[in-house]
């Protein structure tokens, strides 16, 4: 099931941990298939994970706006807190890639990854910075599209839906421009 990252045995990982492997990715992209059948013919929901993301945030809002504020506000009324398909695939997908990690014996904390440091610097704070603004703007851009990409990229794109194209096409050309100005591209080494 799992294949060996490249010929080097170590996968290009920076910093020289040697991971175990990776998953074969059309054996995945069958599997992903697979859920999606699960997910319409179980729960008769597409998958998808931002609206229920936006949804438990509302129980981070309460300290700060009060359980009034909350109840008011528009998107939690048109989307509030509850057990549904999107809520089991949010927690599915921790739990999943937390056992995957153990499972593969590959779990680490790392405040900072190397690609990063390498490129920015060791601080924790710039990094968590970077982080909480990226994690922003993609939930700001994925609740503006209707959908993240599972939602559009997965359910939308398997049900051929115009806009999920259009988002999943946007989403990897921007990640490829954003990926060139964050990490210029650097002479290829051989290990």
């Amino acid at each position: 099931m799992k294949e060996p990252n490249s010929a080097s045995g170590n996968g290009g990982n920076d910093g020289g941990v040697d991971a175990k492997g990776r998953w074969n990715p059309y054996l995945v992209g069958v599997g992903i298939g697979v859920l999606s059948w699960f997910a319409f013919g179980l729960v008769n929901q597409p998958l998808g994970i931002s609206t229920a993301l936006s949804s438990v945030s509302s129980v981070c809002a309460l300290p700060v706006l009060g359980g009034d504020g909350v109840a008011q506000n528009p998107y939690w009324i048109k989307n509030p807190l509850k057990w549904d398909g999107g809520m089991l695939f949010l927690i599915g997908t921790f739990l999943g890639s937390l056992m995957s990690v153990l499972v593969s014996r590959t779990f680490r904390l790392e405040k900072v990854p190397t690609t990063w440091s390498r490129q920015f610097g060791p601080s924790t704070a710039r990094r968590f910075a970077a982080a909480f603004i990226g994690g922003i703007i993609i939930m700001y851009g994925a609740r503006m599209a209707g959908g993240c990409t599972s939602g559009h990229g997965i359910s939308g794109s398997l049900q051929l839906a115009l806009s999920s194209w259009t988002f999943f096409l946007t989403m990897f050309v921007a990640g490829i421009v954003t990926a060139l100005i964050l990490f210029p591209k650097r002479g290829i080494t051989t290990k």
